[in-house]
């Protein structure tokens, strides 16, 4: 690391102009090969997936994405003349816009009235359409997060206008998917069809298109996420020059990653909110990583060394511990590989990519940039002082020595403190629900969730999300079960209406839609798929060769997560072990590893705890701008445990690592702990303010699955800094003593032996102090 670092000292702009390079070169092969971000949750093997890929087969798709357009009269009917010839002629200009292949509404010829109770009067839809609302019903796909299409199958829909004749709905059908389709011909749709509306008529529209044209252009985020690191790093360092530098690195390193991950979608599949979830954590880590570098060589320069040895020296020491803990990141990240969903995959490599990037400027880039500032490192009065009064040691004094000495004098007390609000805060992740999220949870405001909303009122809720049910035959026996079935699907509870049959050209297919009397994210809905398959189905196949799959965006997601779910174990004890044995050889402990795991597994708990309780049961969620409570993305878990275990990993190698060289030193545990935590505490506090700030201004994103993961890892961290590594863990290793580093011996021998940090370059940083205890006003005193 020295001498990586020597070098970039050395060849200083070389090194800046190769990172601003890169940053070009890959921006501007992203920009000219373009995105190609694909959301397959589909898993194979599963029914779902089954089901998807029989009507590929048998109906071969075609056709493109579809977006619904809803009016709703509070007084009055939509069939009113006044209203008919609006709406007729709003839909007439729609039809005639560009990209616009078909619009069928509820005053076409083929257009039905409102159905008796118990019956349907269908119209075929696209085969390849994905909406929202009673585009749901109309097309192959409901909405995934955030407008993205869920699990693929044809939908036949019920009719047009509603039982009490106030709200109707007509649906758009594109020329093509809706990530292909100009943001500008959306936009047409959009004011088409805003401009009927009236003070007698509401138009709403709904649909993975139409998501589009509410997803914020700008990034407010990132902005005011940086905005609020660089003011934090300023009151800590007090030098702009100093403070602006991690900021620099961190955008640069994040910036290439970002139009990385962008040429990544082109040779696998790269869910569309990786290089957002990518920005998230490498902003956060690399302003962290790059932080606690320029803290060490501002300590250099202090100390007296010349501002090429001071920045040699953090690289060699701080810069081995960002390397380390960014091994764990992306160790963590990887271990989502071990599940084998490509969906995953792609997401697992886009965050890794992110992270080595992150580690990759803080130990190149950024060394060459402290040595272009020089001096301008410290403020104004540091260096006036240093000049003044030559080199002073620098004493932990303050809060940080403050609260070391108090942690020390009550381990027990805080230890149960800190307990009982960890496990308070994971109390709600007992109830963790997970399952689909769609347009009927996007802010009230939104015309999504007002078009999904007056379709679930007018229609029933389960017009949103109709299950799709796919046969294959062989021979007349299966034809006669297959047309049994409908009879005996409206006879079973929870199933609002049934669409006919369809056949395929060939014969060989047959699909029919139910719509639940339920809603896609309800936990009735996920019971009548389990019944659907478990009772009904298997009954009308008996005795013959039918077979029928259920399909949807209810049980595409059901399926998803129970596969999730049932591979999470040894994802987590995967990714536990691997942590463990990597602090393990860093150590030389036992006792470390372990509590390093039952922290990290309680700051996942008590995250997740955070998340059930604003997301799935609502506290705040609307307040917020963040929707209407609803069940957590299947994906999820995955995710934030595998981000979680690695930042937290983090903290716990900066702290423990300046415990474990004064305990090499002295041998005596409690001053190591003691030293350990009022020198580490101050960065890691500030840290993790600046992470915090990160995560939580990506809520501003306007998508819902970004903020689960901002406000997730915002309360992690917190958790993580504030409760954990300053409360928990300095108190239970007060508490172990000496049992904190046994290791025995036969296995002493046999370990590989890794250093995170150097302690000759650590000598040449710091005057050595021997600290002995703390004085009666808390301060650490020689």
């Amino acid at each position: 690391m020295a001498a990586l670092a020597r070098w970039c000292v050395t060849h200083r702009l070389a090194a800046v102009l190769l990172w601003l390079l890169a940053l070009v070169g890959v921006t501007a092969a992203s920009g000219i090969a373009g995105s190609a971000y694909s959301n397959d949750y589909e898993v194979p093997g599963t029914e779902s997936g089954r089901a998807t890929a029989l009507l590929e087969e048998g109906f071969h798709g075609g056709g493109g994405d579809g977006d619904t357009i809803v009016w709703h009269t509070a007084e009055g009917s939509v069939r009113a003349p006044a209203v008919r010839d609006r709406m007729s002629a709003m839909l007439d200009g729609i039809a005639g816009l560009p990209g616009v292949a078909s619009v069928t509404g509820p005053y076409d010829p083929g257009g039905s009235p409102a159905p008796a109770a118990g019956t349907t009067a269908p119209q075929p839809a696209s085969l390849s359409g994905a909406g929202s609302g009673a585009s749901g019903a109309a097309s192959n796909s409901a909405p995934g997060p955030a407008g993205r299409p869920g699990p693929a199958g044809p939908v036949f829909e019920p009719g047009r206008i509603s039982e009490d004749g106030h709200t109707a709905y007509a649906t758009v059908t594109y020329d093509r998917p809706a990530d292909e389709i100009p943001p500008d011909r959306i936009r047409a749709v959009v004011d088409t069809a805003r401009a009927a509306a009236s003070d007698a008529v509401q138009v709403e529209l709904g649909g993975s298109a139409v998501a589009v044209t509410e997803t914020p252009a700008s990034h407010t985020a990132e902005i005011v996420g940086v905005a609020v690191a660089a003011l934090v790093l300023l009151l800590a360092f007090g030098s702009l020059a100093a403070s602006l530098l991690p900021i620099a690195t961190a955008l640069v390193s994040v910036g290439t990653a970002y139009a990385g991950i962008g040429l990544l979608g082109h040779v696998m599949t790269v869910a569309d909110f990786a290089p957002m979830l990518g920005m998230l954590i490498g902003l956060g880590v690399g302003i962290d990583y790059a932080l606690f570098i320029v803290t060490r060589h501002r300590k250099g320069l202090k100390s007296g060394l010349p501002v090429g040895e001071a920045v040699r020296d953090a690289v060699a020491t701080t810069g081995r511990a960002v390397v380390f803990a960014g091994a764990t990141v992306c160790i963590a990240l990887l271990g989502m590989l071990i599940l084998r969903l490509g969906f995953l995959n792609g997401v697992a490599i886009a965050a890794s990519l992110t992270v080595v990037l992150t580690v990759a400027a803080s130990v190149t880039l950024l060394p060459a940039l402290l040595s272009f500032i020089g001096m301008r490192a410290l403020s104004r009065r540091e260096r006036a002082r240093l000049a003044e009064h030559g080199p002073e040691p620098e004493l932990p004094t303050g809060f940080a020595a403050r609260w070391s000495a108090f942690v020390e004098r009550h381990p027990k007390l805080l230890g149960a403190v800190a307990a009982v609000v960890m496990l308070v805060l994971a109390l709600p992740t007992l109830g963790l629900h997970l399952g689909t999220s769609d347009q009927g949870n996007n802010p009230a405001a939104s015309t999504t969730r007002k078009a999904y909303d007056l379709l679930a009122d007018g229609f029933g809720p389960g017009v949103n999300g109709p299950l799709t049910l796919v046969a294959e035959l062989d021979g007349a026996d299966d034809r006669l079960a297959l047309a049994a079935l409908p009879g005996a699907l409206r006879a079973t509870g929870g199933v609002e209406t049934v669409g006919p049959l369809t056949y395929s050209g060939g014969g060989d297919t047959a699909v029919l839609t139910v719509v639940p009397d339920s809603a896609p994210q309800s936990q009735r809905t996920s019971d009548l798929v389990d019944r659907l398959r478990d009772d009904i189905l298997p009954t009308a196949e008996d005795g013959t060769s039918l077979q029928v799959y259920v399909g949807g965006v209810t049980a595409g997601y059901d399926d998803f997560a129970q596969v999730i779910v049932g591979k999470l174990p040894l994802f987590v004890g995967v990714v536990i072990a691997l942590g463990c044995l990597l602090l393990l050889l860093a150590f030389r402990s036992i006792g470390i590893p372990l509590k390093a795991a039952l922290m990290n597994v309680a700051a996942v708990a008590s995250a997740f705890g955070v998340v059930v309780a604003i997301f799935q049961w609502g506290l705040g969620s609307e307040l917020l701008g963040l929707g209407r409570a609803g069940p957590i993305e299947p994906f999820l878990p995955v995710i934030m445990v595998s981000v979680l275990f690695g930042l937290s990993m983090d903290y716990q190698v900066f702290l423990v690592s300046r415990m474990y060289e004064e305990w090499l030193e002295t041998g005596d545990n409690r001053r190591a702990v003691r030293v350990g935590l009022a020198e580490t505490s101050r960065v890691i506090n500030s840290a993790a303010v600046i992470m915090i700030a990160v995560f939580l201004a990506f809520v501003l994103s306007g998508d819902r699955v970004i903020a689960m993961f901002g406000i997730g890892l915002a309360a992690a961290v917190a958790l993580d800094a504030f409760v954990l590594r300053t409360l928990l863990v300095p108190a239970l290793m007060h508490m172990l003593g000496g049992a904190n580093w046994w290791l025995p011996a036969w296995l002493d021998r046999v370990l590989p032996r890794i250093s995170i940090e150097n302690p000759g370059c650590r000598e040449t940083g710091r005057a050595k102090i021997p600290w002995q205890r703390a004085s009666d006003d808390g301060q650490l005193v020689p």
